[in-house]
């Protein structure tokens, strides 16, 4: 669990991330980069941006992937826009339909990014952890907000 003068500390440093940069792809990598740095849990950090029934990947920081594009309804994250709400996965090796990046990930937290005016889901946060159950509510809570950060960001990528 994550006390909440960590989480305020890793948000305002997530806002100066954001702020800081130049271009929107600028600004959301310095803010995965941003919560890689805080949160030793969090061993692979990227926004999915939505386009039509896919996620694709935009700014993330951590190993290389090859899932570049997921079809809504699948993995982790597919699923989060399917069911229209956030996940919370704690061991992802329970999963039948799970998209592996990493032989190393074992949790994963997907976090739907809305657009402000209208809560239509635009993308998401995605991290993977290494140990099992390496997430919970007080991560979903912060992501949660970093998510309301970065969603004009995301709205504005180009991928």
């Amino acid at each position: 669990m994550i006390s909440r003068a960590i989480t305020d500390s890793v948000f305002h440093a997530c806002e100066e991330a954001a702020s800081s940069s130049i271009s929107p792809v600028e600004a959301v990598h310095s803010v995965t980069s941003a919560l890689a740095a805080h949160l030793p849990t969090y061993k692979w950090v990227g926004v999915y941006v939505l386009k039509g029934s896919e996620l694709r990947l935009g700014p993330y920081v951590g190993d290389p992937t090859e899932h570049t594009a997921i079809p809504v309804g699948r993995g982790v994250c597919g699923t989060a826009v399917k069911e229209n709400r956030n996940q919370i996965i704690a061991d992802v090796r329970s999963l039948s339909n799970y998209l592996s990046c990493s032989a190393k990930t074992r949790s994963e937290i997907v976090v739907l990014i809305r657009e402000p005016q209208t809560g239509e889901v635009i993308g998401q946060i995605d991290v993977d952890g290494w140990e099992p159950g390496a997430f919970d509510r007080s991560d979903e809570m912060l992501l949660e907000r970093v998510a309301g950060l970065v969603a004009p960001l995301v709205s504005r990528l180009s991928l």
